[in-house]
């Protein structure tokens, strides 16, 4: 990034994504009026740069949020069909919006000013090799599972962030409630049923059934079968819980 010309700041690792987040919006010289959350694995199509470089200069003043759908790209291939849309506020006036503080699925929030929504869309499209994905997703999956035992048991503590998180946020959040109450193993299979045919995931190909079946089964598989182990040694405990997350997975709660 530095040989690209970009400034680059390091802060000790702070538990999560959205308090490194934080900690750069709280710390680094930003002398803009927008900041755009992008991860290093996606990028704004064209159509979106051009959007952006019209409407920006005309949005009033009660805007402090923009939001856009992310789609994605797996192993070269745009995923079309199958998926759920994604919207994510990702641009936001400075001062104006902080990440929340989630282990997973955390979203720009809002603490003044309206949103509104793009046409086009930013793309996700990680470069490396499937081994190097299923490895992230393995760890990623012990995340999701203090994500889903947290709305179950109040495992971290529960903060209601509905009124400042965006319409489309909201939503997934409390599909994400919904999933959570589901039986395991049950609802990751029901889940890759609904994108793969319910959605018509099976027409994107030999690709589209990897995505799906990967993503879309085998990763929510891997979360349940973590939270099944935990829930195995540790009952409803949150205590016991803590402990075997800490143990284990070296996460201090």
């Amino acid at each position: 990034a530095e040989a690209l010309g970009a400034k680059v700041y390091q802060n000790k690792w702070q538990k999560n994504h959205a308090r490194q987040f934080n900690w750069g919006l709280e710390n680094l010289p930003i002398s803009t009026k927008w900041v755009f959350r992008l991860d290093a694995d996606e990028y704004l199509t064209e159509e979106l740069i051009k959007e952006l470089n019209t409407e920006i200069p005309e949005i009033s003043d009660d805007i402090s949020g923009i939001i856009f759908e992310r789609k994605m790209i797996f192993m070269d291939k745009l995923m079309k069909r199958g998926m759920i849309k994604m919207n994510m506020l990702r641009l936001f006036r400075l001062g104006h919006g902080i990440c929340e503080d989630r282990w997973m699925d955390e979203h720009i929030i809002l603490n003044q000013g309206k949103t509104i929504v793009m046409d086009h869309y930013f793309v996700d499209h990680n470069l490396n090799t499937l081994g190097w994905w299923t490895t992230k997703h393995n760890n990623y999956s012990i995340r999701e599972a203090i994500d889903l035992l947290d709305a179950e048991l109040g495992l971290i503590g529960k903060t209601d962030v509905k009124s400042v998180l965006s319409p489309d946020a909201a939503h997934k959040r409390a599909n994400k409630l919904k999933y959570s109450k589901m039986p395991l193993f049950w609802r990751s299979f029901f889940y890759f049923v609904y994108r793969y045919f319910v959605k018509l995931g099976f027409t994107e190909g030999k690709v589209g059934f990897l995505w799906h079946f990967l993503q879309g089964w085998w990763y929510r598989t891997l979360v349940d079968a973590k939270i099944y182990e935990i829930r195995k040694h540790c009952g409803s405990d949150v205590i016991k819980i803590k402990e075997f997350i800490r143990k284990n997975y070296q996460i201090d709660l």
